[in-house]
């Protein structure tokens, strides 16, 4: 099972309007992040878009580039790419020059956003979310595959007899599909025989099992052999050296940005018993000591037999010193207890 590390690069709101003061620092932080991730030996680092105050990524590839220049083996992945509202011609240009730039690192993760900034700043609508997102990854899995491109849609002008460069360093890039639960995306990465990445972001890992079954029973229907499927599952993690020290650092910033999420979408704010009930052994939230994320991980590897783990730091303004401290113990630590219980050592 490969281990790595997410991020949405969250970060407090330029407090000075039109300044980039903020965004500059938290950056700078995040070149540190995967560095780090990379001298750990993890083997993935995936970063979000969004298109918000309070995160600092809206151009994954072009941060994912700044990293391949200080990083030599990790793996360089989008996490996600919100292809519904981009072009996947660009998107594809884009993750090939960073293919590239890394000698091979690059991986798209796509997916249908979990917000709908990008709709309106981009100019589509949003009642065409899954028709822009089924078109759109059709093309872009079209310009993996052939040099010249002859396509038609309904949300894009034609191409006819088009080719497409740069070609990337691999001999095609990686594409994942990224979910949040939805039974048709696991029929859709299924159908296609694309690895598929589940977001397990609240709530009980179990609720989960029949989604990834949905995907390996669909799978095989079309064809497919279920040694032959990648599938991760990412989750938010913190690590510290003693549990409740772990706790009580993490909450202020991960409640700050669970309820400011949730105010959006009429959620009540996030108390803390829920908080301690998420980190409960059965429960989605892996932030303690880090035998407790090391079980945690073995048990979701037990329920869904993934591929692929990839643990989402700094959910919320964190303190870099703290995001540096959690990442140095999961790779240090986490990882190799993991990959020893899995016999991959």
């Amino acid at each position: 099972m490969q281990l790595g590390i997410m991020s949405f690069a969250d970060m407090q709101p330029e407090s000075s309007p039109g300044q980039g003061s903020n965004g500059m620092q938290r950056l700078k932080d995040l070149m540190e992040e995967v560095q780090l991730a990379d001298q750990l030996g993890l083997e993935v680092f995936g970063l979000g878009e969004h298109h918000r105050a309070d995160y600092a990524v809206s151009a994954p590839a072009v941060v994912l580039a700044a990293a391949a220049a200080v990083t030599k083996n990790i793996k360089l992945a989008s996490a996600v790419t919100v292809l519904s509202s981009d072009d996947p011609v660009r998107v594809y240009q884009d993750f090939a020059t960073l293919d590239l730039l890394s000698e091979g690192r690059a991986e798209i993760m796509a997916g249908r956003g979990s917000f709908i900034e990008s709709f309106p700043l981009f100019g589509y609508a949003l009642e065409d979310y899954d028709e822009l997102f089924t078109e759109k990854l059709e093309l872009l899995l079209q310009l993996n595959t052939q040099e010249k491109i002859n396509w038609q849609g309904k949300h894009r002008p034609a191409m006819r007899n088009l080719s497409v460069y740069p070609r990337p360093y691999q001999p095609s890039l990686p594409v994942w599909i990224a979910a949040g639960g939805t039974p048709a995306s696991a029929v859709r990465a299924a159908k296609l025989g694309l690895p598929l990445m589940l977001a397990i972001i609240g709530g009980m890992p179990q609720q989960f099992v029949g989604f990834i079954n949905l995907y390996k029973q669909t799978a095989l229907q079309s064809g497919r052999q279920l040694s032959e499927l990648q599938f991760g599952v990412n989750n938010h993690v913190f690590v510290g050296e003693d549990s409740q020290q772990a706790a009580d650092d993490f909450f202020p910033w991960y409640a700050a940005q669970m309820s400011r999420v949730g105010r959006e979408r009429g959620w009540p704010p996030l108390t803390r018993q829920q908080y301690e009930q998420a980190r409960t052994p059965q429960g989605a939230l892996m932030v303690g000591s880090v035998q407790q994320v090391v079980d945690k991980i073995l048990y979701e590897h037990e329920l869904f037999g993934n591929t692929r783990f990839l643990a989402q730091a700094s959910v919320g303004a964190v303190p870099h010193h703290l995001t540096m401290k959690s990442i140095e113990l999961f790779g240090d630590k986490v990882a190799p207890a993991v990959r020893k219980a899995l016999g991959l050592l």
